[in-house]
């Protein structure tokens, strides 16, 4: 990663964690500003960035992430730099996010900005939420290099991100985009252009139905809340949503999902097609050695194991381990 060069255009929120987390890793970030400005405001840009990143930086040294001596060394890999900057052409640029707000008119000015001053053997990624990958594509140059690349916020910590090909991207730009964001700890997902994605699909249906939960008095804010953090995350932080069907068994949420069709909502929660297929082929996880895996080959009790014992690490992490239980001394993981 050390002797990498990126580009990032947009010095917002998305932007400057973007930066952050190659220079963390040793590449060097021009973070692109388009924006016509005096030189005062770029001024007071450049050291907004700059307090910003550092504000991060001090607190990973406060929480004993970094030292911190570093923190010169990572500030001084970003450089803040209007889209006219000499800066541009001084060395090769392996990839360009684009991250500006949710607007066409806002990214075609992006767009149109790496056509015009760079290589057009630069892999382009967008980090739209919204919009369409196809659509904008075509805004770009030899668009089989572009893509989109979905950080979630803070993008300096979270690890995921979603990367979504087009029907133009070529193979080699997405290895390229995933092996450079391996490459600084970050983990990236593969997932074609649909609305959404993986994660604000999955997020938008279960933050509707807490807030319709509190709505119909079901329970308050504060133990809904509870709830997730306690049960439904410290499950899903080990078990992914897929695996823990398979784990608990796809016959249970197909008939979980028809009772609550019939006294909840039916549109809410019908049971998915693929749920009702698996049920039919006998398809229903572990007991069966198929699920939404495959687990024919798997030695499914140490797999058990294994997973359990995450949990009980992630459970004891987090303050919550059950009465009675507690690490032995000489014990460690």
């Amino acid at each position: 990663m050390a002797g990498e060069r990126i580009a990032v255009v947009g010095a917002g929120r998305m932007g400057r964690g973007i930066a952050q987390s190659y220079a963390l890793a040793g590449a060097e970030v021009l973070l692109v500003d388009l924006k016509e400005r005096g030189i005062e405001d770029f001024e007071a840009l450049t050291q907004g960035v700059l307090a910003d990143i550092s504000a991060d930086l001090e607190f990973a040294v406060e929480a004993g992430y970094l030292d911190a001596n570093q923190i010169g060394a990572i500030l001084s890999r970003v450089l803040t730099v209007t889209g006219d900057s000499s800066a541009v052409d001084e060395s090769p640029i392996s990839i360009a996010y684009e991250a500006l707000p949710e607007t066409l008119e806002l990214k075609r000015q992006a767009f149109d900005w790496v056509n015009e001053r760079l290589s057009k053997q630069v892999v382009v990624a967008s980090t739209t939420s919204t919009l369409d990958v196809d659509e904008l594509s075509a805004m770009v140059s030899n668009p089989q290099r572009f893509l989109n690349a979905h950080w979630l916020n803070p993008a300096h910590l979270m690890p995921l991100v979603e990367v979504a090909v087009g029907k133009t991207t070529t193979e080699s730009a997405y290895e390229t985009v995933r092996d450079s964001l391996q490459a600084i700890g970050k983990v990236p997902v593969r997932c074609t252009a649909s609305p959404g994605y993986i994660v604000p699909r999955i997020q938008a249906l279960a933050m509707n139905e807490a807030a319709r939960l509190v709505e119909e008095g079901v329970a308050t804010a504060e133990d809904i809340d509870t709830a997730v953090r306690v049960g439904f995350g410290l499950r899903f932080a080990v078990l992914g949503l897929l695996e823990f069907i398979d784990w608990g068994g796809n016959d249970i949420l197909y008939h979980a999902s028809r009772h609550m069709s019939r006294t909840i909502d039916d549109a809410r929660y019908a049971t998915p097609g693929i749920v009702e297929q698996n049920m039919k082929s006998g398809k229903n996880g572990l007991r069966e050695r198929a699920g939404f895996y495959a687990y024919e080959d798997m030695d499914i009790e140490q797999y058990r194991r294994d997973r359990l014992g995450r949990f009980l690490d992630l459970v004891e992490y987090s303050g919550l381990l059950p009465a009675g239980l507690r690490r032995r001394k000489d014990q460690s993981r």
